[in-house]
């Protein structure tokens, strides 16, 4: 069986892998980008199932279809939230919300094979997918004005208190915790974990440089060189740790910079 994950974080692709080496499948390629989707597929036979990612680098992964034949299943991964891509529910094999989970990856791969593997004829396959459905969708999650959490509760003491998102500077993980850390320079503890506060966030405004953490745009005050091409993070009033943006998110926190 052939897999190709199209994917354009470098360590969700190294992690769908692995997830999908524990289920006993091998991924036999991964791409990042349209453009490198476009020409893997076009100088390789079809994959017989492609994991693909919505929001590439280079752009909207529905533009694969405009240049090249995609004669494969396919099951979609996003970040998006689940009323957007319901459509997709009657056309591709499945979608998966990052952060992918095992047991839903798993479902995911039995449907495929319940409906592909099992049948004498496995000629179904994404070219059913209306163009007209995909490009009414893209447009959805290219236009479609997005609400962006704004405000976060956190107790303190018998105390609950507001803060908006402006008033935070950054968001980071610390002993199992994830806290915020506002302008003032106090660290709160809040009720969630890192990655889903990473999908509440207005991405214009706030980028995660870690595994760490996540940093506002305006509380960022240098910037600077540090060690194995990586770069580091001033924001006053924060010294827990430094803010180093992993190497594999520099080029993409360079182009966020530049909005």
């Amino acid at each position: 069986m052939k897999i190709l994950i199209v994917e354009d974080e470098k360590p969700a692709a190294r992690r769908l892998t692995r997830m999908l080496e524990k289920i006993e499948m091998q991924a036999s390629a991964n791409v990042h980008s349209v453009k490198e989707a476009v020409d893997y597929l076009s100088s390789n036979t079809a994959p017989d199932l492609i994991f693909l990612d919505i929001q590439l680098s280079d752009g909207l992964s529905f533009e694969i279809f405009e240049h090249v034949q995609v004669d494969s299943a396919i099951i979609f991964t996003t970040a998006y939230d689940e009323y957007a891509l319901k459509a997709f529910k009657l056309n591709s094999i499945d979608y998966l919300l990052k952060p992918i989970d095992a047991e839903e990856l798993e479902q995911a791969v039995d449907k495929y094979k319940l409906r592909f593997r099992e049948s004498d004829n496995s000629q179904s396959t994404v070219a059913n997918i209306n163009p007209a459905d995909l490009q009414q969708i893209a447009a959805l999650l290219t236009n479609q004005t997005t609400s962006y959490k704004n405000r976060y509760t956190v107790k303190v003491g018998e105390h609950i208190k507001l803060f908006t998102a402006d008033e935070i500077q950054l968001f980071y993980s610390e002993n199992k915790g994830t806290y915020i850390n506002l302008l003032n320079g106090r660290n709160y503890l809040i009720d969630s974990k890192l990655e889903h506060v990473e999908t509440e966030l207005d991405p214009k405004k706030f980028f995660r440089i870690s595994r760490q953490a996540i940093v506002s745009i305006d509380s960022i005050n240098d910037i600077v060189a540090y060690t194995n091409s990586r770069l580091k993070v001033k924001i006053s009033s924060f010294d827990e740790f430094d803010l180093v943006v992993s190497r594999e998110r520099v080029k993409e926190f360079k182009g966020w910079l530049e909005g």
